[in-house]
């Protein structure tokens, strides 16, 4: 385990570091255990588990953030525990108590305290709350016994450009998922898929791919692990929530900052991705836990290529970034009862 007084908080990247403690909690009979706080560890599991066999699990993405008065802050942290329980219901797992879920959760920050980095680093503890199957299984079905862990890392930018324009690829041969699946839960077999055309773009010279939709190959869905937003026409765009994007707890307070701080035209919608090619689109940009708002520089699609403001941050991102992080570090006034202090 590295010890904090020798991790540089001020040149993370979005690598796994130890930390000190995780929670750990168990579900069989029927019912939850009161859980516990241990240290960072492997623990053993069954060849045969559900987890490792059929992929049976889910996870979260929170973060823990430093405000310049010493506090802790986390961001809406009970969208999280929602959203973990619509996870949970949709890949046929038991729900968690969210008044538990988030206690949890101060407590594992709490006890990794250390590690968050400093308010001027822009660095933050990223919270990974995964549950899965744990119990032996053979066919296909639901195990019985289940386990939920919550563990820390301290990270920097998800994107190495941090609030820089990135490249992004248009894929026509991928999908990352189809109606009636599971696009809209945060589960581990969304992104298993992902990792080949993510490999390939890099491979390209892309921050990450721009996936459509899986029927008609032509509407924006997300951008790999975030989603999408665009300045189409003077409005505010983000691709409609059809069941197959992850409904981003980020996302949603961008609409709401975008309509109440900017008084911004809101559509959510199809997006051709032959708008991003037009004019009226002058600006676009990714949101997500990790992402954060991530500018987007320019689109590619089979060797045609649009590039947005020279490569720089449009105005509206670079306002809508400035809101979104000032509130979440306690700069300015929470004045949507968003922030949940540790």
């Amino acid at each position: 385990m590295v010890k904090p007084k020798d991790i540089d908080f001020y040149s993370l990247g979005f690598n796994f570091i130890e930390t000190k403690t995780m929670f750990v909690s168990d579900y069989k009979d029927g019912k939850w255990d009161k859980g516990k706080l241990v240290p960072f560890g492997n623990f053993e599991i069954s060849p045969a588990s559900c987890v490792l066999n059929y992929g049976q699990g889910i996870f979260e993405g929170m973060k823990a953030l430093k405000a310049k008065n010493g506090e802790i802050t986390l961001f809406r942290p009970e969208e999280n525990g929602k959203r973990f329980n619509f996870s949970a219901k949709r890949m046929l797992m038991p729900e968690y108590s969210l008044n538990k879920f988030l206690d949890a959760v101060k407590k594992v920050v709490k006890a990794n305290e250390d590690y968050i980095p400093p308010y001027d680093s822009g660095g933050a503890l990223y919270i990974r709350p995964i549950l899965f199957g744990y119990g032996p299984i053979l066919g296909v079905a639901s195990t019985d016994e289940f386990k939920l862990i919550i563990y820390t890392v301290p990270v920097g930018p998800y994107f190495p450009e941090g609030f820089k324009g990135i490249d992004l690829e248009i894929s026509k041969r991928y999908t990352r998922a189809a109606p009636g699946g599971t696009g809209s839960a945060k589960t581990i077999c969304n992104y298993a898929g992902t990792m080949l055309p993510a490999k390939e773009t890099k491979e390209r010279g892309y921050a990450q791919i721009l996936y459509l939709d899986a029927v008609m190959m032509e509407f924006i869905e997300e951008v790999g692990t975030a989603n999408f937003f665009g300045i189409i026409n003077n409005k505010l765009a983000t691709p409609r929530k059809t069941g197959t994007i992850l409904e981003g707890i980020t996302r949603e307070s961008i609409l709401v900052l975008a309509s109440k701080k900017l008084g911004l035209e809101i559509e959510e919608r199809d997006i051709s991705y032959e708008e991003l090619f037009e004019d009226s689109c002058t600006e676009a940009f990714c949101t997500g836990t990790a992402a954060v708002i991530t500018p987007i520089a320019s689109v590619t699609l089979e060797g045609k290529q649009r590039v947005f403001n020279k490569r720089e941050p449009g105005e509206t991102t670079k306002k809508m970034y400035e809101i979104l992080t000032s509130i979440q570090r306690l700069d300015i006034k929470d004045e949507f009862g968003w922030i949940v202090k540790v």
